[in-house]
């Protein structure tokens, strides 16, 4: 089983950057698929970006296109997202994700671990 904890949050001026990290503990990272999905206070949870298990394939959501890069270190167990950027509506809880399967999906539903969450506020 793996576990993920996420990392990076904080607080940016808008226009900044910050780089989320999630380390995944356990056995088989590299089979993994992994995703990045954020939640805002009051609004349903929603896709970020998603990376497959060899990290050729990547799939972003529209408004994150050109400023969000995900990547993977499966020797490391580590996937990261580099945000640049940011703006105050990127203000979210952000949560890695990972799926036993090689492929990406958008779908919050079909990721069956989830960390904990790591706060980004981006002020004005």
């Amino acid at each position: 089983q793996v576990q993920l904890v996420e990392s990076g949050g904080g607080l940016v001026q808008a226009g900044g950057s910050l780089r989320l990290s999630c380390a995944a503990s356990g056995r088989a990272f590299s089979d993994y698929a992994m995703g990045w999905f954020r939640q805002a206070p009051g609004k349903e949870r929603e896709f970020v970006a998603a990376i497959s298990s060899t990290g050729r394939s990547t799939h972003y959501a529209d408004s994150m296109k050109g400023r969000f890069t995900i990547s993977r270190n499966n020797a490391e167990n580590t996937a990261d997202l580099q945000m640049n950027s940011l703006k105050p509506e990127d203000t979210a809880v952000y949560y890695c994700a990972s799926r036993r399967v090689r492929i990406t999906s958008s779908y919050a539903g079909a990721y069956d671990l989830w960390g904990q969450g790591t706060q980004v506020t981006v002020s004005s």
